[in-house]
């Protein structure tokens, strides 16, 4: 007979205590995925998988260790915990190791409320597979598309369940439904690529697959003829689809792991402004349909709408029990872990305050500079905050798109460039992240 997670969980956890651990949390990670690639209107690449993963953290004292397996059967859980048992016996203590105290954890389990599941039957694998033929026709109707480098469709479902020796059990089952299409326009040393895609927890809610490879392919073509803008100093507007990558370098640099070791450039920034007096980061895990939502965290502590920047200033680290306690602080309850790692602090839904004008208007108020579209390598220093990245776009004269651009690097401070941000109006809602796009005055810029 096959268990249930919550049974899985029980069951490693008995196995756990007759082994001898003091206490002991589990994680058991049920999946399936179908996707289908389209290439040429022929079906290049077709994969289903389905998983059962199950991870045992046990605790002697002050002393942690933790095993996984794909195997569910009673005894292959009883020779995981023996295993898991004797390796904390040999670990060192960490004295920031442990679980929560029962009062502490989340009396909100039933997730029905944030709709992290679509109730519709599963796609059959010819309706991807038609999904992703309709982006590709779409993409090669435009002018000037050479080829489809891909298009895709995918369906996923999984369950997760936590439980724990001090009482906590609760779990959730997810969804997710994507389409994506990757085109080319031009020919020969002048090609260039450019893509769109989707993903919803809603098959409903999923934008159509014309319009997918539509958008990829106008992207596209509006790339040729690229060169490298002027190098200098120059204003530089980061079009929404890449806006969220800032914000994600601050709340990276707010992680308690990160503060705990005395690597993040925010270490000496507590309770001073970070952002624009105006704006706020606030992390909001309780959002419907969205992929990041959840009532407990990873260790079962209740989730909750918080405030990472309020009116500019920086308010907290991002805090599991661990960093927490090596902070002396209370955990945000932001733990996440997978079957093989211990709990490690990460947000949830993140939104930035947006702004009154339109992406179109800053393009007009920035008069000459770089609209930037993508961007591709990275070197951020964790303790400075010095940030370079290459990028390309469009060059903007007079407020108007000039000509695409390509092979250019843009340099600053993260601490300076994130006090400096204006906001447009142009963000998605329906994204984990709703980041807007974001003007920074005065960026130092590398290109011809």
């Amino acid at each position: 007979m096959t268990l249930s997670p919550d049974d899985l969980c029980q069951a490693l956890l008995d196995a756990a205590r007759n082994a001898g651990a003091d206490a002991a949390d589990v994680i058991v990670v049920t999946g399936r995925s179908v996707s289908i690639d389209i290439r040429a209107r022929a079906l290049e690449h077709a994969e289903r998988s389905e998983s059962t993963d199950l991870g045992l953290r046990v605790l002697l004292g002050q002393k942690q260790a933790i095993v996984s397996t794909s195997d569910g059967r009673p005894d292959a859980l009883a020779k995981m915990a023996e295993r898991a048992v004797a390796m904390a016996n040999e670990a060192l203590d960490d004295p920031f190791a442990g679980l929560a105290d029962a009062p502490q954890l989340a009396s909100m389990r039933d997730c029905a409320s944030l709709e992290l599941a679509d109730p519709a039957p599963e796609p059959s694998p010819d309706t991807l597979q038609q999904d992703a033929l309709r982006a590709e026709a779409a993409a090669m109707e435009i002018d000037g598309v050479s080829q489809v480098q891909a298009a895709s469709a995918s369906y996923g479902t999984s369950t997760v369940h936590l439980a724990a020796s001090n009482g906590f059990s609760g779990g959730y089952g997810r969804t997710s439904r994507s389409i994506s299409c990757v085109a080319i326009g031009g020919t020969g040393s002048g090609m260039e690529r450019d893509y769109d895609g989707d993903s919803r927890v809603f098959q409903a809610d999923l934008r159509a697959a014309d319009d997918i490879g539509t958008l990829a392919a106008r992207r596209a073509v509006e790339r040729l003829g690229a060169r490298k803008p002027t190098t200098g100093t120059w204003p530089v507007l980061f079009d929404e689809r890449i806006s969220s990558s800032l914000i994600g370098h601050l709340v990276s640099a707010a992680n308690g792991a990160s503060v705990a070791r005395g690597s993040s450039w925010l270490m000496d920034l507590l309770g001073k402004p970070v952002l624009p007096d105006a704006l706020s980061l606030i992390e909001d895990p309780h959002r419907p349909r969205i992929g990041g939502s959840r009532l407990f965290d990873a260790e079962g502590l209740p989730t909750k709408r918080r405030a990472i920047v309020e009116n500019g200033i920086l308010t907290g680290w991002t805090l599991d029990l661990s960093s927490a306690r090596k902070l002396n602080m209370t955990s945000t309850a932001n733990a996440v872990r997978g079957p093989s790692g211990p709990p490690s602090p990460a947000n949830w839904n993140l939104s930035l305050t947006q702004g009154n004008q339109s992406r179109a208007d800053l393009l007009r108020d920035m008069g000459t500079g770089l609209l930037v579209t993508s961007m591709i390598g990275s070197t951020i220093n964790p303790n400075t905050g010095d940030y370079s990245r290459g990028a390309a776009g469009f060059w903007v004269e007079n407020g108007e798109l000039a000509y695409p651009v390509n092979e250019c690097t843009i340099a600053g401070n993260l601490a300076d460039m994130l006090r400096r941000i204006i906001p447009a109006n142009d963000a998605r809602p329906y994204l984990s992240r709703v980041v807007p796009s974001l003007l920074i005055e005065g960026m130092s810029l590398a290109g011809a």
